[in-house]
């Protein structure tokens, strides 16, 4: 069998069982992959049209259809000189594999993620190609790891203090005219990032229904359901937002987050000036939509000119709307919640949140500094 007809009856295989990121996520390793996997000679079109085109034909719904007119060329190429998947044992090809799943187009190295994901992808489709009899063995168990630095750990730069997400909030309601209301309608949607620590995704779905708001006191939050954001071709649904449960979480399972009073008065006065939205959802663009993260981005850059002075502006402070999650966490840290109960609350395990946040909790080096302090002076090596 030759690599892109494995390639498309592979996909089409884990198409239905599989989430629109995952899908994604594949469709790009076997991309990267495929460059090294064709047979290059006098007429190859750019690495950047292969890739593309192995995207769009690898959808299974794209497998009847004839290719776009920009992309006819590339397509031809990837599926009249694309060498056979037992290609991928032979030790010069191989190599140039890993080369392909490491790097990008430019010749820079992919981010450590990146990296991880391809070689993901790449893996677990040579396992299948083993079990289907197209390889003996997979050549991937036996090559070593790149060595990648990590980029897992929060920087500290990004945290937001109290008084600058105040200001950050109010920035948001500044943004657009008053009469769209595009900066309002979205005030209440950042702060339950800062305030609750929810990921963007489980903003964008989050219902009145999910919602305990009472008069007084602190209310909760029950997250049920995420929107992650894909592209329409690899959606279901044929939306670019994926309808997911909980990340990391069986697919029924849901998650409780008590929120504080001011987040619950910010909400009641989002739910009262705007209402829901389409689905019953609390956040919405202006036609009830769901809120897309062009919209959340565009909304969240703009305000950060208007609530930050311009050195702030320019550094990494809050520079995405996820960094509010980061501080809502972070804060709960320095306020003495136990890792565990921070990690429920956030939907993380709790060796993640330690290991993400160990170098952001105030008073952390003066802490180990006078344990070794009085290490030392037990030891009598103090001068």
């Amino acid at each position: 069998m030759r690599w892109f007809e494995f390639c498309r009856t592979y996909v089409a295989g884990r198409w239905r069982t599989s989430a629109a990121k995952t899908r994604e996520g594949m469709a790009d390793g076997l991309a990267a992959v495929s460059l090294a996997m064709v047979k290059r000679g006098n007429g190859v079109p750019p690495d950047g049209q292969l890739r593309l085109a192995f995207r769009w034909a690898i959808v299974p719904a794209n497998a009847r259809k004839d290719p776009p007119a920009e992309l006819k060329a590339a397509y031809d190429w990837l599926t009249t000189a694309d060498r056979p998947v037992l290609d991928v044992a032979d030790a010069e090809v191989f190599e140039d594999v890993l080369y392909r799943i490491g790097y990008k187009l430019d010749g820079a190295p992919a981010a450590g993620d990146t990296y991880r994901r391809r070689r993901r992808a790449l893996n677990t489709a040579l396992e299948h190609a083993v079990v289907a009899g197209e390889l003996p063995e997979n050549p991937l168990q036996r090559a070593r790891r790149k060595r990648i630095s990590s980029n897992d750990v929060v920087d500290r730069r990004v945290l937001v203090n109290a008084l600058q997400a105040r200001q950050l909030l109010a920035g948001v309601s500044y943004v657009g005219s008053w009469d769209r209301c595009r900066g309002r309608r979205l005030t209440a949607f950042y702060a339950v990032l800062y305030y609750a620590g929810l990921r963007p995704a489980e903003a964008v779905g989050l219902r009145r229904s999910d919602c305990d708001l009472p008069d007084a006191g602190w209310g909760t939050l029950t997250l049920r359901e995420t929107r992650p954001v894909s592209g329409k071709q690899w959606t279901d649904s044929g939306e670019r937002h994926d309808r997911r449960g909980l990340k990391a979480r069986e697919a029924r399972s849901d998650r409780p987050v008590p929120i504080p009073p001011v987040l619950v008065t910010i909400l009641r006065t989002h739910l009262d000036t705007f209402g829901s939205a389409k689905e019953g959802r609390v956040f919405g663009n202006e036609r009830g939509g769901v809120v897309g993260s062009s919209t959340y981005w565009r909304v969240w850059e703009e305000a950060r000119e208007y609530a930050l002075p311009p050195d702030r502006v320019a550094s990494p402070l809050a520079g995405r709307p996820y960094d509010l999650r980061h501080a809502c966490i972070t804060r709960w840290l320095n306020a003495g919640v136990p890792i565990a109960e921070v990690a429920r609350r956030v939907g993380n395990s709790p060796e993640v949140i330690h290991r993400r946040y160990h170098g952001c909790i105030d008073g952390h080096e003066e802490a180990a500094n006078a344990k070794i302090t009085k290490a030392l002076e037990e030891d009598g090596d103090t001068a």
